[in-house]
């Protein structure tokens, strides 16, 4: 057994209600291939050229119908009076730090603490002064120096990643407030300009703790939020603090911190209950909530790490409905989507969003993912089955 072995074994994972083992095989027998044009990756926050956040493009997907263009400001008209929206409420803190081992600079980025204390880290090479790239080399048991005369001691390779390293931290305060002191907002190669942390936190962020932004609510302005409240549409947060999204293709998400209060848990069965559609705001909001909701249905109130890895053979207890952005040929997130909507909806909307030159990334376009309705049938095809009445659980 390796010292991160050791470590990561040292404290027991918080129980999670709907969870699988990030170390699970998980079959992924025909991922979804296409190509995307460099010209299709959004480098700016939209609202330079726009005006405004929730003027981005939205596609929305009924199903495997034919996709419908809209923009964000409409999402509300999608949605029917009853139904419910959950955002993660995680705001975005600066968390990449520069530092130096061996006489080398390098960039930590700062991705997720784990039960332990101890945290996950990427560490990444400087290719132009403020964008990185994955540095290929061996750091275990090194100490780097950090700003502040922190330091920060590898202990080894996280366990079935290629790029994350498990390490233990001395900064001289809590995590939070040495970042928002020396730390930078994240950004990758396609985003050539440096931007201030607020272009990465949602209108409605509150808690700080998300090494990247749950960039999917980037566009539900507060305007957004007043539209769905007048069309009757419910909103109601949790919390899961995301880590760094610059995985390979082929690696499953990381442990990550969440929270789904007992409120949030009531009004989704509560919701379900009524025959009412449950749409999450983000992937990281499907993760909560699925982590949160057992074999029956039913969302409890919980938090903890959650590690669950969710694929089309597992399927969707809580969530009927997804708005996310658009994601990178075979990412580990298409599985989360094709087990939303089916594998079907994916195959018609990807192709029709290069066509129509939809932006990709967290400062790109959206896409909202809904029960389809068939042919010849009257009114959406959550109305017409409601869910059977549930056990007195969280209500």
């Amino acid at each position: 057994m390796t010292a991160t072995d050791t470590a990561l074994a040292s404290a027991p994972t918080a129980t999670a209600i709907g969870s699988a083992s990030i170390t699970s095989a998980v079959s992924v027998p025909d991922p979804l291939r296409f190509d995307l044009p460099a010209a299709l990756e959004a480098t700016e926050p939209p609202e330079l050229t726009l005006g405004r956040r929730d003027a981005v493009r939205l596609m929305v997907s009924p199903g495997d119908a034919e996709p419908i263009h809209a923009h964000a400001r409409d999402l509300a008209d999608f949605l029917d009076p009853g139904d419910l929206v959950v955002i993660n409420t995680s705001a975005t803190v600066p968390a990449a730090v520069d530092a130096s081992a061996a006489g080398e600079f390098v960039v930590v980025h700062f991705s997720t603490e784990l039960p332990t204390g101890l945290w996950l880290i990427e560490l990444r090479h400087p290719v132009d002064g403020a964008a990185t790239q994955p540095h290929g080399g061996d750091f275990a048991g090194v100490d780097l120096r950090l700003p502040g005369r922190a330091t920060l001691h590898v202990l080894g390779r996280m366990p079935a990643s290629a790029r994350l390293w498990v390490a233990a931290l001395d900064l001289g305060e809590p995590v939070v407030g040495y970042l928002e002191r020396w730390g930078k907002p994240i950004r990758y190669h396609y985003v050539p300009a440096t931007w201030p942390i607020d272009a990465y936190r949602n209108a409605y962020a509150d808690e700080p703790g998300s090494a990247e932004m749950p960039s999917a609510g980037r566009p539900v302005t507060a305007d957004v939020l007043a539209s769905l409240a007048t069309r009757g549409v419910g909103v109601t947060p949790l919390v899961l603090h995301t880590g760094v999204a610059s995985l390979e293709g082929h690696e499953m998400p990381y442990p990550e911190r969440y929270r789904v209060p007992i409120e949030t848990a009531r009004r989704i069965n509560a919701t379900h209950e009524a025959g009412h559609r449950v749409v999450a705001i983000g992937t990281t909001v499907v993760r909560a909530l699925e982590t949160a909701t057992d074999a029956e249905g039913i969302t409890h109130p919980t938090e903890g790490w959650t590690d669950l890895v969710i694929t089309p053979a597992r399927g969707v207890r809580a969530v009927d409905g997804l708005l996310t952005g658009w994601h990178e040929p075979e990412a580990t997130h298409l599985l989360m989507l094709e087990a939303v909507a089916g594998r079907r909806a994916l195959d018609i909307a990807y192709p029709e969003a290069v066509r129509a030159r939809y932006r990709w990334h967290e400062f790109g376009d959206s896409h909202l993912l809904l029960p389809s309705t068939p042919t010849g049938e009257q009114g959406p095809a959550w109305a017409r089955a409601p869910r059977p009445p549930r056990p007195d659980v969280a209500r």
